[in-house]
Parts: C-alpha cells; structure tokens; sequence
C-alpha cells in the first residue's frame, strides 16, 4: 500500500481526510511545522490540508519559505484548500477574497486531470472559503465553478494538483479524487 504524508495547517477536517484515505493508503499526519524539505523522502505522495487562515488577512510568508521545496519535489501532491492557495502562491499565483462559500457546489470540468477519472463533467463538492487564487504560473486551469475561477488546477509537467474544494467531505465524488490521487503516487 501507498504511503502518504498529510501536511496539517491546522484543519478542522483532517479526521474526515484520514477516514476518506483509509481504505487507499497508509498515511502519516504532521503538523505544518514539524515538516522539512528531509519530511516526504519515506513518502509516495503529499496532501496539503486546508487551515483556519485567510492568505488574505495573515502574513503568510513563513509558510511559503519553508515550502519552498515543493517547486522541486518529484513526489505527487494534492493541496486542498488553503493547500491549493499555498501550492499556488509558491508558483506566482495572486490571492483574492470572494464572495463567502460554505455549502455544496456543482464544479465544471474542462480540461483533463488524473486526479478526476472518472466523475462526471459536472460534479458537485463541498465548499468552505472566502478567498481564490488566480492560475499560477506552470499550472493549467483544469476546472471552475460560479463561485471561484479556480477551483481544480494541475501543473503542466508535474504531479501538483490543486483543489479549492473539500473532497474529505464530498461524499463518493470525493473518494474518487483521493483513489485518483493515490494512484498517481
């Protein structure tokens, strides 16, 4: 069995990620700030949880300094979230607040991603932020909703996939996405 690292900034969902993981993978939950560029070397993939933050309103700095490695990693990684803003801000992304979404949201899907074998073209997840992120640099839109312009981003030669939606909490639609994901690593 694949064995992943979930980065923890801190996210109330984290119990509902490590349930929807169970049955792909093994898995190790770290706290963000007892991670290294040294941390992945013993892991076939990375999940980068949500968190409790608004980009927006916080410095966020220290966290991309000490991320810094993942413009390099070779591992395959999955940011959910505030994980997706961090993983596009590391690539020149800009960050915005938007109209508050804390509920069910039907996604499009216009481009190809591994990460969505398999669900339909339009799919609905579960949404909880006020802030998006524009399409970083290297990273190709993959998907988008009414609400946020962003919502599914993969990059163009790597394994770095973004998603600003809950997959943890998106019922069956959700599970595909981490199976997707764990596949690739």
């Amino acid at each position: 069995m694949k064995k992943l690292l979930i980065i923890n900034f801190g996210s109330n969902k984290i119990t509902h990620l490590e349930e929807m993981l169970y049955e792909f993978a093994d898995y190790i939950t770290l706290p963000f700030d007892e991670t290294d560029e040294t941390t992945p070397s013993n892991f076939d993939g990375i999940i980068l949880s949500g968190a409790p933050i608004l980009i927006t309103e916080q410095n966020i700095a220290p966290y991309l300094e000490k991320l810094t490695w993942l413009k390099t990693t070779v591992k395959p990684v999955l940011g959910i979230c505030f994980g997706h803003q961090i993983l596009g801000l590391l690539f020149n992304a800009s960050a915005a607040r938007m109209k508050e979404c804390r509920s069910m949201n039907e996604i499009e899907q216009f481009e190809e991603c591994p990460i969505l074998n398999r669900l339909p073209q339009v799919f609905e997840m579960q949404e909880d932020h006020c802030e998006s992120i524009s399409i970083p640099d290297e990273f190709v839109l993959v998907a988008n909703s009414d609400e946020c312009i962003n919502e599914v981003m993969q990059h163009e030669s790597k394994a770095l996939y973004g998603v600003q939606f809950h997959p943890e909490v998106s019922g069956s639609y959700g599970a595909i996405i981490f199976e997707n994901f764990v596949s690739l690593c």
